[in-house]
């Protein structure tokens, strides 16, 4: 059976003008369900991975986040790593190109 984590908890503390105050879906939650179906989050999880970390990053990157476990947290960064950035992917593609009617103002 395969076993899938569980999507970063996206009920922050809901403050006026928060996104999770307004019901918007968290970037997190979305980073994460592209990575499922992308099938990144697919099969069992047999890897280990552990190491050290300053606690005022690891409190930051969760407080951005959403994730309140270490594991959470985690699976978000190397989903986040793991899939291009479509943004920065356009940006590198069309680097120098500009439309054939684009005019430029001098």
């Amino acid at each position: 059976m395969a076993a899938h984590a569980a999507p970063p908890a996206t009920a922050r503390k809901a403050s006026k003008g928060h996104p999770a105050a307004s019901g918007h879906i968290s970037s997190a939650s979305v980073i994460m369900e592209d990575a499922r179906r992308a099938g990144l989050l697919d099969g069992d999880s047999t890897e280990h991975v552990s190491f050290r970390a300053p606690k005022a990053l690891l409190e930051a990157a969760k407080r951005e986040s959403g994730a309140t476990r270490p594991t959470e947290l985690g699976l978000l960064a190397l989903a986040m790593l793991a899939q291009p950035d479509p943004a920065a992917s356009f940006l590198k593609k069309t680097r120098g190109k500009l439309g054939a009617d684009h005019q430029l103002d001098y």
